[in-house]
């Protein structure tokens, strides 16, 4: 429903990320194709919209979280939603400056809406976006941004919100047509850049947020010449290949602000197209440099780098994409440990960290990495059945052959994984990973919250709770008791083959103590033990 001239509620917020990923979701071929700066990599259109995907996944969990109460939520709840998922989930060095110009804005808006708020807003956002680059240049996003809010502030006073969104619009696209002459490479080829047309694209969604109606003029900048976009629908490299630094290096990083600024000073030196954007302890890093492991230690000196991502473009802009791989596996893991395990398989990981599950376009983003033509895709978790079936449907849709085999938990994807022959025919290697995953039972350790009914009577906050199959079996008072009982109850049916993952701060001695119980009481019964690193449970339990 449109809403009223000074109103932008939670819902105009999760209205306004809806239209933004519908409408980048429209543009993101388009956007990629004219994607000539930083680096002519053809993949800002895709980064974002994994980072508006990103956002709009936080503020549906925010409405969720409301559901079976009587209030809705806040504007400050959406806003602050929005602004945390788009950190954690932005990608490439526009979907890094999309994020912070979406923590300015929420920044502000968390105080109140309104038309003045609205053109305060914008002009944050422009401001701390410009901060987190380490060298602004003009022609780019930060340029339109900028415009984008001195036209909202230009607007008389009085005026509602739709007119100072609209103006933001507009001035917004008139920056973007002038783009060409700000920056040579963009005039060379003959495009716009391509973070701005992002930014327009999701300036238009805001105003029919606030208005109710699309903007009446959308935007459409010529597409790039025929003779400048590949037959792969990349772009070549905007510069000499050899001139630009080998590697994209992005991760998350929890460390504070002192520490940021050393970072910042480091990784300048080591590189360039460097944003570091985020804030209260919570950083999204991302800069192109030729040594990928300097800049991996400069965050570990920092504090705790995590959800690190490496990408070697130099090799591509010079070689081209190699010849996809007749079949891959794709498996969602919770912890780095098992990510490692996984990696060493050959399979393809998506590292869930707890409290933040990988959104659709990041499991697609992985089916791409995999670059198969056969794609075996593990979502390891219940509650990922439909966004990894979204997953499979854009990546079948892109000409991949996906099984999704439906896992719940990690130890059935190893499962999985272990039986996987790429050698052997693909319906045949998905029916016989399939039964290796459903003949596995799975089970976990968690600490309980707070007091709560379950199954298996009232726990206390502070409890350890034995899930089998998802369902709280067993309240304890210590993991390794806990731990066996949970046991004894899955090998009571059978079994030849435990698989015990221990969590980050579980000491060996609980899996050594785990291996005695099963070898003095079960006959024939193999235990493997593996360490998944930062993970939500200090222990995962499989039994095949």
């Amino acid at each position: 429903m449109p809403q009223t001239a000074d109103d932008l509620d939670a819902v105009a917020v999760r209205t306004w990320c809806s239209l933004a990923l519908d409408a980048l979701g429209r543009e993101r071929e388009a956007i990629d194709a004219i994607n000539v700066y930083p680096v002519a990599d053809g993949d800002t259109g895709t980064n974002l919209y994994l980072t508006v995907e990103s956002a709009a996944a936080a503020v549906e969990a925010v409405f969720a979280a409301h559901e079976t109460g009587v209030s809705a939520p806040s504007t400050a709840d959406a806003v602050r939603a929005m602004a945390h998922g788009a950190l954690i989930g932005a990608r490439g060095n526009s979907g890094t400056i999309l994020a912070q110009l979406l923590r300015g804005m929420a920044g502000v808006l968390a105080e109140g809406s309104g038309a003045g708020r609205l053109c305060l807003a914008l002009t944050t956002a422009a401001a701390s976006a410009r901060e987190a680059v380490a060298h602004p240049v003009e022609g780019t996003v930060l340029t339109v941004a900028t415009e984008a809010a001195a036209a909202a502030a230009r607007v008389a006073a009085g005026a509602g919100a739709p007119a100072v969104v609209r103006a933001a619009y507009e001035g917004a696209r008139t920056a973007l047509d002038a783009t060409p002459g700000q920056l040579a490479v963009l005039g060379r080829a003959g495009v716009v850049d391509a973070g701005g047309r992002g930014l327009v694209a999701v300036l238009g969604a805001l105003l029919e947020a606030v208005s109710g109606r699309a903007p009446e003029r959308r935007y459409e900048a010529p597409a790039a010449p025929a003779a400048f976009v590949t037959e792969a629908g990349d772009c070549p490299a905007a510069d000499d290949p050899e001139g630009g630094p080998a590697f994209e290096v992005i991760y998350l990083l929890e460390a504070g602000d002192q520490a940021v600024e050393r970072l910042r000073t480091r990784l300048d030196g080591l590189g360039d197209s460097l944003v570091v954007v985020g804030g209260d302890g919570l950083w999204n890093v991302h800069v192109h440099v030729d040594d990928a492991g300097a800049a991996v230690e400069a965050g570990v000196e920092a504090g705790r780098p995590y959800r690190i991502r490496i990408t070697h473009f130099a090799a591509d802009r010079v070689h081209g994409r190699p010849e996809p791989v007749q079949r891959a596996v794709v498996v969602v893991v919770p912890g780095d440990g098992l990510a490692g395990l996984c990696a060493q398989a050959g399979a393809t990981t998506v590292l869930a960290r707890p409290g933040e599950p990988p959104a659709s376009g990041e499991l697609v983003d992985a089916i791409r990495r995999a670059h198969a033509r056969e794609v075996v895709l593990l979502p390891n978790d219940g509650d990922l059945r439909h966004t990894a079936a979204a997953a499979a449907e854009q990546a079948r849709a892109e000409g991949v052959r996906v099984s999704l085999i439906p896992t719940r938990a990690a130890v059935q994807g190893i499962a999985a994984l272990a039986v996987h022959e790429p050698d052997r025919s693909f319906d045949e290697d998905v029916v016989a990973m399939t039964a290796a995953a459903g003949a596995t039972r799975y089970a976990e350790l968690a600490v309980a919250e707070r007091q709560s009914w379950t199954m298996a009577g009232i726990c206390q906050a502070g409890d350890i709770l034995g899930l089998i199959d998802g369902d709280v079996a067993v309240i304890g008072e210590d993991v390794p008791e806990t731990a066996r009982k949970v046991l004894d109850r899955m090998l009571a049916a059978g079994g030849e083959l435990v698989t015990l993952v221990l969590g980050e701060d579980v000491p060996d001695t609980l899996a050594e103590g785990l291996e005695e119980h099963v070898r003095e009481g079960y006959l024939a019964v193999d235990t493997v033990v593996y360490r998944g690193g930062h993970q939500c449970a200090p222990l995962l339990i499989g039994v095949e």
